[in-house]
C-alpha cells in the first residue's frame, strides 16, 4: 500500500480522464503521471535521495499536485510550508527536519533572501512561478524539460510520506510524521463511509499545506476523479468554478461556508451540480449549518472529525443525519461515529474508559495514527500512550456510539481552520515589559468560528493599548495567531495549585452555545 498505486490505476483504467484543472491548464491521467515521474527525475537531478525532505512554499496550483505526488513517486518526504507563517517559523520547520530543497512561487519568492539567512539547512530553491526565474534559484520549467521520467520507487507502506508541522504548546511547531499507510488507509476508509467511491469532480478549496487539503486530494486521486485547483479561497471564485466545471464535491471549513452563503452574488451562480459538501476543521454554529443546508437544497452535508496526527479523519457524521428526517434523531450536534478502521474511546485521567455519556479525553487508534513527532521522542511518547493517540479534546460517546466533542483539554484555538496554541501567543505577549500576566483563550467569532482573545494584567504603573500589543505579536508570530481582542484585568483567576483557571475566562463567552467544537 502506497500513495502512488492510484496513479498506476489511472494509467490503466482512465488514461484519458481529466486528472487536474488549474486555470487554463488541463491534464489527463496519462499527462499527470508523466509529469509526476519527471518531477521525481528532477528531484534526483538535484541530489534528493529516498527519504529526504522536500518543502514547498506556494499557493495551490497543479504544480503543487505534481510536487506532492512527485515526492511520493521518488520516495521523498513532503514538508509543505504553512503560507501564513513568519520567516522565523518557516526556517524552524526547514531546519528541524533538515530540509535542503524548497519550491517557491511568485507570491512568496520575496521571502527567500531572509530565509536563506535564517535557515542552516536550505540549499536549493526551485522557482515554480510564471515570471522570469529570479537570480540564485533554479527554474522549475527548465528542470522539468530536461528531467527524465524515472520509475516509481514503489516505497514500503510504512515508509515516511509526510512531515506536517502543527503548532506547539512550547512555542515550537511539531513535525507530525505520516506514513504512506497512514494516508492511504485513512483515505480508503473515508471513501467507504462517504459511499462516494464513484468518480467525481472535486474542488480543492483549502490550502494544500494543510492536512485537510492533502487528504481531499488523495481521496480524489484514489477514486481517479478530477481535481479542480484554486490558488486560494474566495467565495466568488468557488461559486464560479462550481458552475463552470459542474463541481460535484468539495470540502469547506465553516468560515468558507459562511462566506459562500453570504456572498451578495450567491443566487446568480448555478450550484445545482454540487452533490456533497464535507465540513470540519473548526467549530460550526448550528444556525450557520442550518442556513447552509437551506441555501444548498440539492447538496448533502457530512461532518468530519480528526486531527493532523490521525491523517486526519477518524469520525464522520454522515449526510443522512443532516436531512429533515435525520435531524429528528438528534445527532446533528455530534462529531459522528468512527470510520471503519478507527477505534475511539473516552478515558479519564488515569486512562480508564468512562461510561457512556460521561466526559473525558478522546483517544483514537488505527492504521491512520501517526508514526510520531519528528525528533521529539518525549512528546511522541506522551501523545501515543499505549498505542492510542491522545487528542487533547474532551467529549463523550452516547449510547448509540456517537462521539460528541465539547471542549479542549489542550489550550488550542481553531480560527478559520488554523490551529493556534495559546501558550505560543502568551509567550509572545509576555515579552512586553508592561505585562505581568497573560492568558489566551478561544472565544466565539461569527466569521472565523473562534478568535484569539487575550486577557492581560499590567505591571504596576504601566500602560499599553491593544494595537501596541497586536503589533508586537505580529513581529514574533504569524498574523492569524495574534489576538484580535484584548481584555484588561487586575488579576487572573488562580487555582489552589497556582494554575490559571482558563475556563473562568472562556466560559462566559460561550454561554448559550451548545456546539463548541466542530
Amino acid at each position: 500500500m502506497n500513495l502512488t498505486q492510484a496513479l498506476h490505476h489511472g494509467l490503466r483504467e482512465r488514461p484519458h480522464q481529466t486528472a487536474t484543472v488549474f486555470r487554463k491548464r488541463r491534464q489527463t491521467y496519462t499527462q499527470f503521471v508523466e509529469r509526476v515521474a519527471r518531477f521525481a527525475g528532477l528531484l534526483q537531478g538535484v541530489a534528493v535521495k529516498r527519504g529526504a525532505r522536500v518543502a514547498i512554499l506556494s499557493l495551490n496550483s497543479d504544480y503543487y499536485l505534481e510536487y506532492l505526488y512527485g515526492c511520493f513517486w521518488a520516495g521523498a518526504v513532503i514538508n509543505p510550508v504553512n503560507i501564513r507563517w513568519t520567516v522565523n517559523e518557516i526556517a524552524y520547520s526547514l531546519d528541524d527536519c533538515t530540509t535542503a530543497v524548497l519550491l517557491v512561487d511568485d507570491t512568496f519568492k520575496h521571502l527567500i533572501e531572509p530565509l536563506r539567512t535564517l535557515s542552516s539547512s536550505l540549499q536549493t530553491v526551485i522557482y515554480i512561478g510564471e515570471a522570469a526565474c529570479p537570480e540564485g534559484m533554479l527554474s522549475f520549467t527548465t528542470l522539468m524539460q530536461d528531467a527524465p521520467a524515472v520509475p516509481d520507487a514503489n516505497v514500503n507502506e510504512q515508509d515516511l510520506a509526510a512531515i506536517l508541522y502543527t503548532g506547539g504548546t512550547t512555542g515550537q511547531p511539531k513535525g507530525v510524521m505520516l506514513s504512506h499507510a497512514n494516508l492511504c488507509s485513512d483515505a480508503l476508509s473515508a471513501i467507504e463511509v462517504f459511499q462516494s467511491g464513484k468518480m467525481v469532480t472535486g474542488l480543492l478549496t483549502v490550502p494544500l499545506f494543510h492536512v485537510g487539503g492533502i487528504a481531499v486530494l488523495i481521496q480524489l486521486i484514489t477514486r481517479l476523479s478530477t481535481a479542480i485547483v484554486l490558488p486560494s479561497f474566495s467565495s466568488k471564485a468557488v461559486l464560479a468554478m462550481i458552475e463552470k466545471e459542474e463541481v460535484t464535491e468539495c470540502f469547506l471549513v465553516p468560515t468558507m461556508i459562511k462566506m459562500l452563503i453570504e456572498d451578495s452574488d450567491f443566487a446568480k451562480y448555478d450550484t445545482s451540480s454540487l452533490i456533497q459538501i464535507f465540513y470540519g476543521a473548526a467549530p460550526i454554529d448550528s444556525n450557520l449549518l442550518n442556513r447552509a443546508i437551506t441555501q444548498f437544497p440539492r447538496t448533502d452535508f457530512a461532518q468530519v472529525y480528526g486531527m493532523t496526527e490521525l491523517s486526519p479523519v477518524v469520525a464522520v457524521l454522515p449526510s443522512w443525519y443532516h436531512t429533515v428526517d435525520g435531524q429528528k434523531q438528534g445527532k446533528l450536534g455530534a462529531a459522528g461515529r468512527p470510520i471503519p478502521n478507527a477505534e475511539i474511546k473516552v478515558v479519564n485521567e488515569v486512562g480508564e474508559e468512562v461510561a457512556s455519556g460521561s466526559f473525558g479525553e478522546i483517544i483514537a487508534r488505527g492504521p491512520m495514527r501517526m508514526m510520531g513527532y519528528w525528533n521529539k521522542p518525549k512528546q511522541t511518547a506522551k501523545a501515543l500512550r499505549n498505542g492510542w493517540m491522545h487528542t487533547g479534546d474532551a467529549g463523550y460517546i452516547d449510547a448509540d456510539g456517537f462521539l460528541y466533542v465539547v471542549d479542549r483539554l489542550k489550550d488550542m484555538i481553531v480560527t478559520g481552520g488554523e490551529n493556534v496554541y495559546s501558550a505560543e501567543v502568551e509567550n509572545a505577549i509576555l515579552t512586553l515589559p508592561q505585562i505581568s500576566q497573560c492568558a489566551v483563550v478561544g472565544v466565539p467569532d461569527d466569521k472565523w468560528g473562534e478568535r484569539v482573545h487575550a486577557v492581560v494584567v499590567l505591571r504596576d504603573g504601566q500602560t499599553i493599548n491593544d494595537q501596541a500589543i497586536i503589533t508586537h505579536c505580529r513581529k514574533i508570530i504569524a498574523g492569524y495567531k495574534c489576538p484580535s481582542s484584548i481584555e484588561y484585568r487586575s488579576a487572573l483567576p488562580i487555582s489552589a495549585a497556582g494554575k490559571i483557571l482558563k475556563y473562568e475566562l472562556r466560559d462566559p463567552h460561550w454561554q448559550g452555545r451548545s456546539r463548541k467544537v466542530g
